[in-house]
């Protein structure tokens, strides 16, 4: 009878044995620790004992409980046994040479404090962190894990207080575990240097962290959103953000009472720097170098250690003064919507008619803003009510949700407000009968709120109209409108341009002198494009000596209207002039491919040793230098701005102003700055047509950095039209077509005059039986009878030199 209770006894006995590890099992798992890292003499572990090594220590049951060796210079790796250590409570392997894969010390519940970091570790196992319900102190960076993401088994360390992870190739989002739901005493997150995405976790409001360092993620993208969760993290000291993509405005921080240390250089943010940062009493350190911050520069505390450098969006460089009136509204428009990077990008200096990105001016009052296609969510600003000036709001074709705001129905010039194909709702205000209203492709206009369903009058129909506003068309038909006005462009463009190449072959062939007087051979003859008749016909030679040989002369000659129009010469050498009017079809081609400049309707003329003058706003937009359109002040450094945009047009095949394009690239030269930032993106914004191998990249590279600089916002930083000579003579190749073809197919004789081949084309056209459109003379559409005798603004007879 008492055999089974022995044998009970000893069953109870061998469990306990298998259940809690001995003293012998730990001294097992320290010398597979003392074989794997291959340790040194430095450690003196030579005692049976691994109680009496040094930097170990033990319970009184002789269970280790600390391992900390720590900067010893130590190679090797870890062995798998170490999560039998099941009384360990530090371990500490910082700086040291270790390799391998980490081992899975899942079920280590003792560990508090955990230093791994600095080694060579290559792998993370998904379990490491289970059943680490202890753990306190996690400092895992500057290994070179493969790449991983953090665990969810990551939650149920509740007890953690620090955790560092720098530069260990962490992958994805930031879990959204980090609040104090979970870890109530997390004061450290330290993931900066890693190759995290996406935005700040919701769970970071309300937490209790006081170090966050998130800088400088590896990814394309990096860390991006808004940065608005920080406000309700009030116990933060130090927040490092910089060399991310954050987007949007700086928060309000008044509520962050201890924050010392702010960087937030290198990233996208936007929007006016808020007061309660600038006037933070406890900031010690600030970095904002190198975003979009818009508004007046700010101006810290003589205490603060302030990083501002960079390419900020500040409308004055001195700290502390403030914007223009028209800059401060403009921003508090943008706010609504976010402060969105296209503005920030666009919207530069402290003169919005400068002109800024949709904004339109005249006389230095904003008439015209046109945000449409911009991509814009939030909601309409009532402070547009407060550019009395303005005529046209066009909001149309972007997300933005809320009402109309009544405020806009006190701007007394207002014309026009589009604000259809957005998310509005609500009442129509009741605008002047004489406003156009726009509304329509707002499935909840009219309504108060509630689902984005399509709402219908009694009729069935989509509302359109409302007292004080008139309906525009079907968005159908305003596309087919659109579309047909585009193609109808283009084809008209192609057509002019098809008949003034063959105006200019004919003109070269022309005359080369004119009745009653021989021109010089150094004179340049102007003809302006605009004139009421042919009586209006002005010419003026600009000459380096007199006409008739002498010495120089000014004088004006009126002849009858059988003769010459009213000629004005002038001396060349005492006036430099300025054409204002440079582009590409102001560029005719001869019939040797020669390049002359010509309409120069607008020119102004400058006497010598004067440096500018100030003048009328005219030209094309897409070609005018900054500060003519800001100041209406010329130099001859605003045609060097305009060459630059044609050599951008030459490059890239593309218009200096191409509303087809995306709203970020509708003008060529900001477009073409950020497309000239590095190689790869930089080859792909050249014209397809062109053949492209490594010989030409480099003309190319060439003529964009000369194009660049020609487009530089100041004038002093352009280059003179001697420089872009010297620069693209070295490029050049002459080239020479060969000799005309007599036969030429279609009869055209190119010595005879342009009255002459006018009265030809006449004659022909009451020929029967001719196909005009096989003959290349003009089909239907465009024929001969489109063109005068005498087109307005061309003298009677036309030499090679008029082009010049």
């Amino acid at each position: 009878m008492k055999y089974p209770r022995v044998r009970l006894r000893i069953i109870l006995f061998i469990t306990l044995i298998l259940a809690y590890p001995s003293h012998s099992d730990d001294a097992s798992v320290m010398q597979d620790l003392k074989k794997s890292i291959d340790s040194p003499d430095s450690l003196s572990w030579t005692d049976s004992d691994p109680c009496n090594w040094a930097h170990i220590q033990c319970s009184k049951d002789n269970r280790v409980t600390r391992i900390q060796i720590g900067n010893q210079k130590l190679k090797g790796s870890l062995p798998p046994s170490l999560k039998n250590l099941t009384s360990l409570q530090v371990l500490e392997l910082q700086y040291n040479e270790l390799t391998g894969s980490l081992p899975s010390l899942s079920g280590l519940s003792s560990l508090q404090s955990l230093l791994l970091h600095h080694n060579k570790f290559n792998f993370m196992p998904i379990d490491f962190f289970d059943g680490m319900s202890s753990l306190q102190d996690v400092y895992i960076g500057y290994n070179a894990f493969d790449s991983w993401q953090l665990p969810d088994s990551l939650k149920s360390v509740s007890t953690l207080q620090k955790f560092s992870a720098t530069s260990c190739n962490i992958t994805g989002k930031i879990p959204d575990f980090f609040g104090s739901d979970t870890f109530a005493g997390l004061t450290l997150l330290d993931l900066a240097l890693n190759s995290l995405e996406g935005e700040l976790p919701g769970s970071f409001s309300g937490s209790l962290i006081q170090t966050l360092w998130l800088n400088g993620q590896n990814t394309e993208a990096g860390l991006s959103g808004s940065i608005a969760v920080l406000q309700n993290m009030s116990e933060l000291t130090e927040v490092w953000l910089h060399s991310n993509s954050f987007s949007g405005p700086i928060p309000d921080l008044s509520g962050l009472g201890q924050l010392q240390n702010l960087s937030l250089r290198d990233n996208s943010l936007t929007g006016i720097v808020p007061v309660s940062v600038i006037e933070m009493p406890s900031l010690v350190i600030v970095n904002l170098t190198n975003n979009m911050l818009q508004g007046p520069t700010p101006k810290f505390k003589d205490s603060v250690s302030v990083d501002m450098v960079g390419s900020n969006s500040f409308c004055l460089d001195d700290a502390g003064v403030p914007c223009d009136s028209r800059v401060n509204v403009m921003l508090a428009v943008a706010e609504s919507v976010g402060y969105p990077k296209n503005f920030a990008e666009n919207w530069k200096g402290n003169d919005p008619c400068t002109p800024w990105l949709g904004i339109t001016c005249n006389g230095g009052n904003i008439t015209v803003i046109n945000f449409q296609k911009m991509g814009l969510a939030g909601t309409i600003s009532p402070n547009f009510s407060s550019i009395k000036s303005l005529q046209r709001l066009i909001l149309a074709n972007n997300n933005l949700t809320g009402v109309i705001p009544d405020e806009l129905t006190h701007l007394v010039n207002l014309k026009e407000l589009d604000v259809s194909n957005n998310q509005l709702h609500g009442k129509v205000p009741s605008f002047r009968s004489n406003v156009l209203v726009k509304f329509t492709g707002n499935v909840d206009i009219g309504k108060d709120s509630g689902p984005s369903t399509t709402p219908t009058t009694p009729t069935g129909k989509t509302p359109g109209s409302f007292p004080g506003s008139t309906a525009e068309a079907p968005q159908g038909s305003e596309n087919k409108s659109s579309t047909g006005v585009v193609v109808g462009s283009v084809v008209g463009g192609v057509c002019a341009f098809v008949v003034a190449g063959f105006l200019v072959v004919c003109l070269y062939r022309a005359k080369r002198k004119r009745s009653g007087v021989e021109q010089h051979p150094g004179t340049t003859v102007i003809h302006p494009r605009h004139s009421g008749s042919d009586q209006d016909a002005v010419k003026i030679t600009i000459t380096g000596s007199s006409v008739n040989g002498g010495g120089s002369t000014s004088e004006t000659l009126s002849l009858g209207s059988s003769g010459r129009r009213d000629m004005h010469i002038v001396e060349a050498g005492n006036m430099s002039f300025i054409h204002r009017d440079l582009k590409p079809s102001n560029i005719l081609l001869g019939d040797d491919m020669r390049a002359k400049v010509a309409d120069f309707g607008l020119v102004r003329l400058a006497p010598d040793g004067k440096a500018s003058l100030v003048t009328r706003l005219a030209g094309t937009f897409g070609y005018l230098a900054p500060e003519y359109a800001v100041t209406g002040r010329v130099t001859t450094k605003i045609d060097v701005f305009s060459f630059g945009v044609i050599l951008m047009e030459v490059i890239t095949g593309r218009r200096a102003l191409d509303e087809t394009q995306q709203e970020d690239s509708v003008h060529l030269v900001p477009w073409f700055r950020r497309m000239q930032l590095n190689k790869e993106t930089f080859r792909k914004a050249i014209d397809p047509t062109i053949d492209l191998d490594e010989e030409a990249l480099v003309g190319i590279s060439t003529i964009a950095e000369l194009a660049g600089h020609c487009c530089a916002r100041e004038p002093h930083q352009r280059p003179d039209m001697s420089h872009a000579v010297n620069v693209l003579s070295s490029l050049a190749e002459l080239w020479k077509p060969s000799e005309p073809d007599p036969d030429d197919i279609y009869g055209i004789d190119l010595d005879i005059t342009l009255p002459q081949a006018v009265k030809k084309w006449q004659a022909l056209e009451g020929m029967s039986g001719m196909d005009y459109s096989s003959s290349g003379i003009g089909s239907s559409d465009n024929t001969q009878t489109s063109i005068p005798t005498r087109p307005s603004g061309f003298a009677d007879s036309f030499t090679s030199s008029d082009g010049r």
